[in-house]
C-alpha cells in the first residue's frame, strides 16, 4: 500500500528542500529537508516508519557509535536504512525514512530527551539504552527526569523489548517497564550520576548485590531497598563477550578502547533480538573504522592528526585513555554553543589531571576556561587561538586532537574535512 496523499506530498518538498539546501553548500539538508514534511504533516513518522523492524539507539553517550555497529550487524541479512552518520532529531529520521525502501530494517539513534515521542510514533522492535549522565544541564535537564520519561515509554510500549546496560543503575530503571530486557554487563566506570537510588532515593553502593558476570566491582545495590544489578544475559570480560547461556566470542575492532568494546557488546545484543547471531554480529563490526569522523586520521600541513570526540564528564573520562601516552603532546578544544551546553563549568568535573607530563595546547572559543582548569591540574599548556595553529604549536609531527561537540566539528573544517559529526 502507497503513502497516504498528505505524506507523500509532505516527503516530495522536504526531499526539494534538502536538495535546494544541498545545492546551495548549507550542508546535508536532512534537518530542514525533514522539519518542511513535518510541517505539512505531522505525523509523517509514524507513517513513514510503519512495516519496518525499527531498533532505536539512545544514550548521553555512544549513540552515533552503537549505531554505526548495529548498521554493520544488520546488514549482514538486508539493506539497512540508518542514520548512523545522520541527525538524531525528529526531523532527521524523517528525513531518512523518506528516502528507504519499504519494509527495510531501521536502526536509528535517537536523542535522549526524544526517546519517549520517537517510541510512541515508530513503535520499534527494539530499544537499546546505554547510560545516563550529565550532559548540557542548562538545555537537557536532569539525568533522573530522561530515566522517568525512559520509563513511562517504555511501560506504554509492549511490543518493544529493551536492551540495557546494567552497569548504569539509571538505565536498569528505566528499562524495568519494559515487557522484555535483554541485561548486558559493559563495565561501565562512571558512577558520578547514580549516587542515589531511582527507586526509592536510598545510597547506592558497588561491590555488593547482584552478580558482575565475573567482576564483582562493578556490582552494585541499593541500601535502602531491593533495588540491585540484574544479572547479566551477555558481558564483557576484556575483549571477549560472554554469553550466558554458553559461548565467548572475541570482540575485535578497528575502533579503540574500551567504550567502544561496551558499544559493540549494547549494539551485537540489539541485532540479535532482530536476528542476528552474535557471532557474526561482532564479526561485522570488525570492518568500522572511522564513524562520522571520529578516529579519523587527517594531514594537517605535514602533522598526522587523530580526531577525538568527548562531550561531557563522563565522555572525557573515557577519551583521556584513548589519547596516546606522553609525551605526545595533544590539542583540546572547547566551545560552549547551545549544542554543547552554554556552561563550561563541566570541566571542573573531568579529571585532566591525567594528561600531567605533556604538553596541552588550549584551543577553541572557551580554550581559556580549559587552560584554567589544565593550571590547577598542573597539565603544562598553552593557549592558541585556531586549529591549525594549535596543531602547528605542538612541534610534533603525530598529535590527538580531541574536542567536544562544535569544536570538534570546527576543527574538522579547519582541517578540511566535511560531514556530519553525532554524539
Amino acid at each position: 500500500m502507497g503513502l497516504p496523499v498528505r505524506t507523500r506530498l509532505a516527503v516530495l518538498a522536504g526531499r526539494a528542500v534538502s536538495e535546494a539546501s544541498r545545492r546551495a553548500g548549507r550542508g546535508q539538508g536532512s534537518a530542514v529537508g525533514g522539519r518542511v514534511t513535518l510541517a505539512l504533516d505531522p505525523h509523517a513518522l509514524d507513517v513513514l516508519s510503519a512495516g519496518h523492524d525499527v531498533a532505536l539507539v539512545s544514550g548521553t553517550n555512544g549513540k552515533t557509535t552503537t549505531t554505526r555497529l548495529l548498521a554493520a550487524a544488520l546488514a549482514t541479512k538486508a539493506a539497512v536504512t540508518t542514520n548512523s552518520a545522520g541527525a538524531n532529531l525528529v526531523s532527521g529520521l524523517v528525513s531518512t525514512l523518506s528516502g528507504s525502501e519499504p519494509a527495510t530494517p531501521v536502526a536509528f539513534e535517537v536523542d535522549e530527551g526524544l526517546l519517549p515521542k520517537v517510541v510512541e510514533a515508530t513503535r520499534p522492535a527494539v530499544v537499546t539504552l546505554l547510560n545516563l549522565s550529565r550532559d548540557q544541564l542548562d538545555r537537557i535537564g536532569e539525568v533522573r527526569l530522561h530515566a522517568e520519561a525512559w520509563r513511562r515509554s517504555l511501560a506504554a510500549a509492549p511490543g518493544a523489548a529493551a536492551v540495557a546496560n546494567i552497569d548504569d543503575p539509571l538505565v536498569v530503571w528505566s528499562a524495568g517497564s519494559a515487557s522484555t530486557v535483554t541485561w548486558v554487563g559493559t563495565g561501565q566506570r562512571w558512577r558520578s550520576d547514580a549516587a542515589a537510588c531511582p527507586a526509592c532515593g536510598g545510597r547506592v553502593v558497588w561491590g555488593a548485590g547482584g552478580r558482575a558476570g565475573g567482576d564483582t566491582e562493578t556490582a552494585w545495590s541499593c541500601t535502602s531497598c531491593r533495588f540491585a544489578r540484574p544479572d547479566p544475559d551477555l558481558w564483557l570480560e576484556g575483549d571477549t563477550l560472554v554469553l550466558a547461556g554458553g559461548g565467548r566470542i572475541p570482540v575485535r575492532l578497528r575502533l579503540p578502547g574500551w567504550c567502544n568494546l561496551a558499544n559493540a557488546a549494547m549494539a551485537a545484543a540489539a541485532a540479535a533480538r532482530l536476528g542476528v547471531d552474535h557471532g557474526v554480529a561482532v564479526g561485522a563490526m570488525a570492518e568500522v573504522g572511522t564513524v562520522a569522523g571520529r578516529y579519523e586520521v587527517v594531514d594537517v600541513g605535514g602533522v598526522k592528526v587523530r580526531l577525538l570526540l568527548a562531550k561531557n564528564p563522563a565522555g572525557w573520562a573515557e577519551t583521556l585513555e584513548l589519547i596516546r601516552p606522553a609525551p605526545l603532546p595533544v590539542v583540546i578544544g572547547i566551545n560552549a554553543r547551545v549544542a554543547d551546553g552554554r556552561d563550561p563549568s563541566w570541566l571542573w568535573d573531568v579529571p585532566f589531571e591525567a594528561l600531567r607530563g605533556r604538553l596541552v595546547i588550549a584551543t577553541g572559543e572557551r580554550g581559556r576556561d580549559l587552560a584554567v582548569r589544565l593550571r590547577y591540574a598542573d597539565v603544562e599548556h598553552r593557549f592558541v587561538a585556531g586549529y591549525r595553529q594549535a596543531v602547528e604549536a605542538t612541534g610534533a609531527a603525530d598529535i590527538d586532537v580531541a574536542a567536544n561537540y562544535t569544536s570538534f566539528q570546527d576543527a574538522r573544517s579547519a582541517f578540511g574535512r566535511t560531514g556530519p559529526t553525532h554524539a
